[in-house]
């Protein structure tokens, strides 16, 4: 008989508090990450363009949507941001064995149109990630003052964002890799500084990401389109809300369905 897995601990709780991610000690089973890599096939099948990123996946495709219903990964979240959850949106960073692109170091708050900001993102291995193929990589606890830096505009092709935060030589001590086995993922805080190198490796580096907020903040569609206008990035405006758990407790949230 399997073991229900536990909850996070007291110590994991506060790691996510002191350093701004959690890596939970429990591991998704393997025909969910058959599961995943299957949907995966399909949405490139149809859209190529996204052979290393997707940046909504359930525009494309709404079977993504029952990674985000895993009881195992929704405990978690509820934990540290609370009982109301709503899921905004998933992603896939899919590094391509020898050409997969960087990712440059970021704040995901810099054009997040989330008031109060706040987000936990969930980072799933879909296969493992380690420092040789660009795993993620964090600046543990930049997250703690709660403030956005100064981030510079980069459109350089070989990266996947075009927002940019300069490290400064006291950082470059906190940088940490998360190493991943296939089916762990992380946790880790919207204010949390963090990037990945270029994957050269001989291995395949996929990732996908579910970004969930407390409904105590509202998804701001006027300001997505505003950052979207200002800084050139997708418009997050025409994401769907989706209620995980508990209810809009800022009673401003719309949660329509948008195709």
């Amino acid at each position: 008989m399997t073991s229900k897995p536990q909850p996070l601990s007291d110590a994991e709780v506060a790691q996510y508090h002191e350093d701004g991610y959690v890596v939970p000690d429990i591991r998704l089973p393997d025909e969910t990450l058959e599961a995943i890599r299957a949907d995966h096939d399909r949405l490139l099948h149809s859209h190529p363009e996204f052979v290393d990123y997707c940046p909504s996946l359930l525009a494309y495709d709404l079977s993504f949507l029952n990674y985000a219903r895993i009881p195992d990964i929704l405990d978690r979240v509820e934990q540290l941001i609370g009982p109301d959850v709503a899921l905004w949106n998933s992603s896939f960073f899919a590094k391509p064995a020898q050409k997969g692109r960087a990712t440059p170091w970021h704040q995901d708050g810099e054009y997040w149109p989330i008031r109060p900001l706040a987000t936990c993102t969930a980072w799933i291995a879909i296969d493992d990630s380690t420092p040789e193929n660009g795993c993620l990589r964090v600046l543990k606890g930049s997250h703690k003052d709660k403030n956005l830096r100064p981030h510079n505009t980069n459109p350089d092709p070989n990266l996947t964002l075009n927002q940019e935060l300069p490290l400064t030589a006291d950082d470059e001590s906190q940088v940490a890799d998360i190493v991943l086995e296939a089916g762990q993922f992380s946790l880790h805080d919207v204010f949390l500084v963090h990037g990945s190198e270029a994957n050269t490796s001989g291995k395949p580096r996929r990732g996908m990401t579910l970004r969930f907020m407390p409904t105590s903040s509202v998804f701001d569609r006027a300001l997505a389109t505003e950052q979207h206008e200002k800084i050139g990035i997708v418009d997050h405006a025409v994401r769907t809300l989706f209620l995980m758990r508990g209810g809009d407790t800022s009673g401003q949230n719309d949660f329509r369905l948008r195709l």
